[in-house]
């Protein structure tokens, strides 16, 4: 009997073991429904009251022991029929005294619809617990969505400020300078952005500026400051200022109204007014006009005459931008153009005070009232014009100065800066005084004329310096302003003044002249190609891929005049600028070539062929190539002249090759004969070699027998 028994325990082991946990599980629900509840009496007659009972709740706690023994229930009930299924055997009814073991309690699954639904109380109880704990979630989960948020913000501010970084880290490999500050998330661009044109001496064909019209306003260009100097065609009584080959009336005339009415390009003329008159006051009609006799530089203010003159030449001017013909009635139309501001110059006015008439006057004084009565004479006349000087003779003038000669009601000063260190011209101070004392101002870089007064080829890295740096000033201190800062102008001079040699012709200037211009129209230099406008308007034989090349598609470099990108594309000039590369490459050639045979060789410095005394074998070698880079710069000359014929006039190309070309062939040809005469001797005489008379009077040299005599004059 004993072994029946124990393979009818065998058989049923897991049934033993399900009943065994059963009874732990019930002993665990009893003993957590004691604690959380009074006693009360059960009966045995009312087990489903007993059971309702004890479900009743009375704390938050006791929610979550139930949801707890729910949980178990419905584990042990899977497990059971799991079991029973894989017996494949059917249950009977548990006997009596399992029932008491079990203390009639009825295993459920709530989620099964075959079964009853728990009663009404055990369901409110159940959901009441789903609900809190959903709430409790939820709470948790807004908790974190708070914290991702603020982790979110702080990404962001660490992305942009890795974006920075990485802008700067590409500029840096393309040589472009940086700035703090200047980024695709920083300071919104100026307003305005004009391209100077300086016309004074090298006026470019007017067909060549029509081709850069399109190319200035797709980078960006909102107008043109034209200085017209000597190329205005002035009439009556000031045609003498005009110079022999001055633009033509109607063609300037055709070329302000392609650039307003087909490219929407404003147009503020430039007329010097005080300094820089040497193209009027160099002529003998003008000539009494001058602060001083001796210097055309500035005119005299005192002088009734003198206001007379610039009343006209202004007026001349500004008639051409306003009506088609100068003969014109005040009821002829105007000329369709955008024209809003005149530029006076007024800088750099190196010799005022000093006539007899103005010199009992304070310097400042003269100023001022030269400036508003010129101002006054324009708003008078044309009160829809304001006027704009150049700011340099404003920098060392007091505030009340300015304050008390109410300057700021007739003129906008322009702020110019060249270097790349502008607040070292301008100081915050400064700038402090200007913005009480006039509403608005405008700005002033460069993109050429700025680095040398005789440069073949404009520094392009430091004239993008200066352009970003002016950005990053602008954003500063248009606030002080109560009208902001208008814009800046990017200028480009073509003589230093009137009387001075060329600077960088235009042409070779359009490449420092593209980059600045996208740069500062766009706010900061754009190191994606896809982005820049530079790349959409030069056209390419390929387009730049960093990716597959490994270099940046734009390289500056602080001792390179130019980027490779400029030799291999298309743009207005491009031909010149190319041209102009070569042959600062073969003038570089030639100098260090005479350079090397006059001061650092032996046998043809200029002490050799002042004595006639060296060696033929050693001039023949030092003189070998002299003949061959003649005629390379000859052939350079002509080829400068076909170029530069479709930009110029025969006069400016003659003037270029004359400054450029002609002293280095002049130098090699006096290399050559001094080398030829050095050739011719056969025989020299024996050392030491005199010193002629001449020369020691030059260098204060005297003989022995000249020291001998002055000891016995001078015994002691």
């Amino acid at each position: 009997m004993h072994s029946n028994l124990l393979i009818f325990i065998w058989r049923r082991k897991l049934s033993f073991l399900l009943l065994a946990s059963g009874l732990v599980l019930l002993g665990l629900w009893t003993w957590a429904i004691l604690i959380d509840t009074t006693k009360t009496t059960l009966t045995q007659s009312q087990p489903q009251q007993q059971q309702q009972q004890q479900l009743a709740p009375s704390s938050e706690s006791s929610y979550q022991h139930v949801h707890i023994i729910q949980k178990l229930i419905a584990q042990a009930n899977r497990v059971l029929r799991a079991e029973r299924q894989k017996d494949n055997a059917d249950r009977s009814p548990p006997s009596p005294a399992q029932q008491r073991l079990l203390g009639n309690v009825r295993f459920v699954r709530p989620t099964q619809a075959k079964k009853a639904p728990l009663p009404l109380a055990e369901s409110f109880l159940f959901e009441q617990e789903r609900l809190k704990i959903l709430e409790q979630q939820q709470r948790q989960r807004n908790a974190g969505m708070e914290e991702l948020n603020a982790n979110a913000e702080d990404d962001r501010m660490l992305s942009s400020a890795e974006r920075q970084t990485q802008y700067e880290h590409e500029l840096q490999r393309m040589g472009v300078p940086t700035v703090s500050g200047i980024g695709p998330d920083g300071p919104r661009a100026p307003s305005e952005r004009l391209v100077h044109l300086d016309l004074k001496g090298a006026p470019p064909k007017l067909s060549f500026l029509k081709q850069l019209l399109p190319v200035l306003r797709a980078l960006g260009a909102t107008g043109l400051l034209i200085e017209y100097e000597d190329m205005f065609p002035y009439s009556g009584a000031l045609q003498p200022l005009a110079a022999h080959n001055a633009y033509k009336e109607s063609e300037l005339k055709d070329f302000l109204e392609t650039a307003w009415v087909e490219h929407g390009l404003s147009i503020m003329p430039l007329v010097q007014t005080f300094g820089h008159l040497e193209y009027t006051l160099k002529l003998q009609e003008f000539e009494h006009l001058r602060e001083l006799p001796e210097s055309p530089q500035s005119i005299c203010p005192s002088r009734p005459q003198s206001m007379a003159l610039l009343e006209q030449m202004l007026t001349q001017v500004i008639e051409l931008h306003m009506r088609p013909s100068a003969n014109a009635t005040p009821a002829t139309p105007e000329l369709p153009i955008k024209f809003t501001h005149l530029h006076i110059g007024c800088d750099e006015v190196q010799r005022m005070g000093e006539c007899s008439l103005c010199r009992q006057r304070l310097r400042s004084e003269i100023f001022l009232t030269h400036v508003i009565s010129l101002a006054h004479f324009v708003r008078r006349r044309w009160p829809q014009l304001n006027v704009v000087i150049w700011d340099d003779q404003l920098r060392e003038m007091t505030l009340s100065e300015l304050q008390n000669s109410q300057i700021g009601s007739y003129v906008e000063p322009m702020v110019w800066v060249y270097a790349n260190d502008i607040y070292h011209f301008i100081q915050p101070q400064l700038w402090d005084t200007y913005a009480k004392v006039f509403p608005s101002a405008w700005t002033a870089s460069a993109f050429k004329g700025a680095f040398g007064e005789s440069l073949l080829v404009p520094p392009l890295q430091q004239h993008l310096e200066n352009n970003i740096r002016w950005l990053a000033v602008i954003a500063k201190e248009g606030g002080r302003f109560a009208k902001g800062l208008r814009g800046l102008a990017l200028t480009g001079w073509q003589r230093y003044d009137h009387f001075a040699v060329l600077c960088e012709l235009l042409p070779v200037g359009m490449p420092s002249l593209m980059t600045s211009l996208s740069t500062v129209s766009k706010g900061y230099f754009s190191t994606n190609p896809r982005d820049n406008e530079l790349l959409r308007v030069l056209r390419c034989v390929f387009q730049p891929d960093s990716r597959r090349s490994g270099h940046p598609w734009l390289e500056l470099h602080p001792n390179a005049h130019h980027s490779q990108l400029f030799a291999v594309c298309s743009y207005p000039g491009h031909l010149v600028y190319k041209y102009a590369m070569r042959l600062y490459d073969k003038l570089s050639e030639v100098n260090v070539y005479l350079q090397q045979a006059r001061e650092h060789s032996a046998w043809l410095s200029d002490y050799n062929v002042r004595h006639n005394f060296s060696s033929p074998l050693r001039v023949h070698e030092l003189t070998v190539r002299t003949p061959q880079l003649i005629e390379e710069l000859r052939g350079m000359a002509r080829e400068s002249q076909q170029l530069l014929w479709e930009v110029y006039d025969e006069h400016t190309v003659a003037e270029f090759v004359e400054q450029h070309i002609y002293p280095s062939i002049s130098a090699l040809h006096r290399q050559l004969a001094s080398g030829q005469l050095l050739l011719q001797r056969r025989t020299w005489p024996q050392r030491p070699l005199p010193i002629s008379l001449e020369l020691r009077q030059d260098m204060g040299l005297i003989t022995l027998e000249q020291q001998q005599q002055q000891q016995q004059q001078h015994p002691h």
